[in-house]
């Protein structure tokens, strides 16, 4: 017992410590083996930096080489224009990825990708960090069960470096699992948000879990020999990390605030197993909620700042407190949230799906049942870690199963699955572990260990490449050019379709391609601030058909002060309902008066929303199709479609392979398959069969499978043989 420590105060000493880590006190034995094996923090980023550097060449490898579909070209445009996003806006984001699209290296598109692997790669090398100082925290609070372990094996544990062993081996396989798992590796090579979302998360653990760690060593080390008011002084002294994490955590808010504010009761369970609950009556807790409070206030700022520069896109207008409240809190999402049991039920099949294939092939989850292995050594061995990941888990799981979500489901998940990739590494060290507790020579577990990491990041990248190799990705670029190429100049194209308006505003505000064609979004019609892009784009438009325009936007205005109100009475929905086909009709035909009128296929799918404009559509107009999308023609006289060269790089070459649920999948390879069909049967009609079994052709060399193309081969094919 050190001097000047009584008895009693050893005791509350040791009782702290157990209350604080979940863990046992380490013996005499337990310190003198684990003395000389703390690996130092020029090792600890030694280790993050080969990470880094092996993940930034992999994501630089294989990046997008252009705009992409989703989000990505109304981010990008935002980025460039330094404008307002979606909700809730992204300001941290829009602000580092416009100092991107500053940098004279290739298109617009491929810079701000370029900044999606940059994220993503700090962010496979914080983890990286975060295994490190999770496993130096496990030597500290190495259980007392090895004390009857001879003193030949300390020596031996501490002549061969298995302590650096311990540490290196799980952060580097952990860290390489995460930078080689499907959804981050997607996200590193497009332009989206969530590489920068997983960076700032992880460096909150880091901050956290690094503060955690310096804290039980004061009390390891100098706890026992120090009076208890210099002992808390010297603690303290150390929430210059915690500060540092509030800092990151606002500004993390600032990119996704859901996926971040999940995080919070994680964090919590970190700050009340190492200071107890003292700490959140304490002034230090004041501290860094001030400290976030601010930052988060100042970079929400962005939003009305920009909003009052009109950029080309201005998502909400929020300039007002309330505009701004709507846009941060997403209101227009709430929608999509369901807790009903079936929904939830379906939600979590689908993430378990997503958790199978996310670090490798779904027969062989080696690394789940590493991070299972780990998670239950994490139980045993250090409980606060195991609960820090388990709220994770649960607090996100919780949320993201009530979500209805379509393209980007998957990177509300990316917490959970950083929290798989954490505990991958206390399997890593269990299984260094248990080979070091045999008598195997050393040699032999330097072996196991590297097989260890080799196996455990060679899983993911072998089976995550083919999906994740966007290096020939021209899916989007080439799906715009085939829309333009359609369409005559001046003309109107009217699409409920996302996959179009997106690299669309990319390809017109950017690349400056084809300003003439007017793309309009009729989902997008419903949101006010669209009226303003459509000035600043086609004033022509606008001015054509400003009188029913400026009916639906009145009522628009109404309805989006108090949505509730339009929800009770019948009258009100009606009245806007009608405004709002009114003002399409007036724009059809007005626009038909100076250009040719396209419609994509989507407008042809009659629901509850649309089912009005679909009717009066179909009722007016001839459909006539024209490469990917229908022109509506009044005469009924046959219209003869031009021939056009579909450009169909990475569709069905085999350049680029996607999974069942991928967009391309989904989305855009039914477009172009059903508008060949659409095209053959329309020339079959009108008695061009040549030229309609060309198209179901080409239909076919898409899917093979499609019945109805085959059947209009077949008849066509009859027909020119029997005429």
């Amino acid at each position: 017992m050190p001097r000047g420590l009584s008895k009693n105060k050893q005791s509350h000493k040791e009782q702290t410590w157990e209350t604080a880590t979940g863990s046992v006190p380490e013996s005499k034995l337990d310190r003198e083996m684990n003395a000389g094996t703390i690996p130092s923090s020029r090792a600890e980023f030694l280790c993050a930096s080969m990470v880094f550097l092996a993940a930034l060449l992999l994501y630089s490898w294989t990046l997008a080489p252009t705009v992409t579909l989703v989000d990505s070209g109304e981010l990008i445009v935002v980025a460039h224009g330094l404008g307002v996003a979606h909700p809730p806006g992204f300001p941290l984001w829009v602000l580092l990825a416009h100092l991107a699209s500053l940098v004279p290296l290739g298109n617009v598109a491929m810079r701000v990708n370029c900044s999606s692997a940059l994220f993503a790669a700090l962010a496979s090398a914080m983890l990286t960090l975060v295994v490190a100082e999770l496993m130096i925290t496990a030597s500290y609070l190495a259980a007392s069960k090895r004390r009857k372990k001879s003193a030949q094996q300390s020596k031996k544990a501490q002549d061969s470096g298995i302590g650096h062993l311990l540490v290196f081996a799980p952060a580097l396989g952990a860290g390489l699992l995460m930078a080689f798992s499907r959804t981050l590796w997607f996200y590193a090579t497009i332009t989206e948000v969530y590489a920068l979302n997983t960076l700032l998360i992880l460096a909150i653990f880091f901050l956290m879990l690094r503060w955690r760690r310096r804290i039980i060593a004061d009390r390891r080390d100098i706890g026992a020999a120090m009076d208890a008011g210099h002992a808390t002084s010297a603690i303290t002294g150390h929430d210059t990390f915690l500060y540092a994490a509030a800092l990151v955590f606002a500004l993390a808010l600032g990119v996704h605030h859901v996926t971040v504010a999940l995080v919070l009761p994680a964090l919590s369970v970190v700050v009340y197993r190492t200071e107890g609950l003292r700490f959140f009556t304490s002034r230090r807790l004041v501290f860094a909620a001030l400290i976030s409070v601010g930052a988060l206030v100042a970079v929400y700022t962005y939003l009305p700042l920009a909003a009052l520069r009109a950029p080309v896109i201005n998502w909400g207008n929020p300039r007002s407190l309330q505009e701004i409240w709507w846009h941060i809190t997403g209101r227009q999402y709430r929608v999509f949230l369901s807790f009903t049991p079936k929904i939830m039920g379906e939600q979590f099949v689908e993430f378990c799906r997503m958790a199978l294939r996310e670090f490798g092939l779904s027969w062989l989850p080696l690394p789940l049942a590493l991070a299972f292995v780990g998670l239950v050594n994490a139980f045993k061995k250090d409980r606060t870690t195991f609960w820090f990941l388990l709220f994770i888990v649960i607090a996100n799981l919780a949320y993201d199963l009530s979500y209805e979500i379509a393209e980007d489901k998957d990177a509300y998940y990316l917490p959970v699955f950083i929290s798989i990739a954490i505990p991958a590494g206390y399997g890593i060290r269990w299984l260094i572990q248990r080979v070091v507790s045999s008598p195997m020579p050393v040699g032999r577990t330097y072996a196991v260990a590297a097989i260890a990491v080799l196996l455990t990041s060679a899983i993911p990248l072998t089976a995550n490449w083919p999906f994740n190799n966007r290096r020939h990705y021209f899916i989007a670029h080439d799906y715009v050019e085939n829309l333009l190429s359609a369409i005559e100049s001046n003309g109107l194209l009217l699409t409920l379709d996302w996959q179009v308006e997106s690299p669309m505003f990319y390809a017109q505000e950017v690349e400056h391609r084809r300003p003439d064609v007017k793309v309009v979004d009729i989902n997008l019609l419903r949101r006010s601030w669209y009226f303003d892009y459509l000035r600043h784009a086609y004033p022509g438009l606008v001015q054509r058909s400003r009188e029913k325009i400026a009916i639906f936007v009145e009522n628009l205005k109404e309805w989006e002060r108090d949505p509730g109100a339009f929800a009770t009475n019948q009258a009100l929905t009606q009245r806007i309902t009608a405004a709002f086909l009114e003002m399409i009709q007036s724009i059809v035909t007005n626009e038909s008066k100076v250009a040719p009128v396209y419609i994509t296929r989507d407008l042809l799918f009659a629901d509850t929303t649309n089912g009005e404009l679909t009717r009066w559509l179909t009722q007016n107009y001839q459909l006539v199709p024209q490469g990917l999308v229908f022109n509506l023609a009044v005469e009924q006289s046959f219209r003869d479609p031009r021939d056009l060269r579909l450009q169909t790089r990475g569709l069905v070459d085999g350049t680029l392979r996607f999974e069942e649920d991928d967009v391309v999948n989904l989305k855009v390879l039914p477009v172009y398959t059903s508008m060949l069909i659409n095209r053959g049967r329309y020339l079959a009609v009108f008695n061009q069969h040549a030229r309609a079994i060309a198209a179901f052709r080409q239909a076919l060399a898409l899917d093979p499978g499609l019945a109805s193309a085959q059947q209009g081969l077949a008849e066509s094919t009859a027909k020119v043989r029997n005429p």
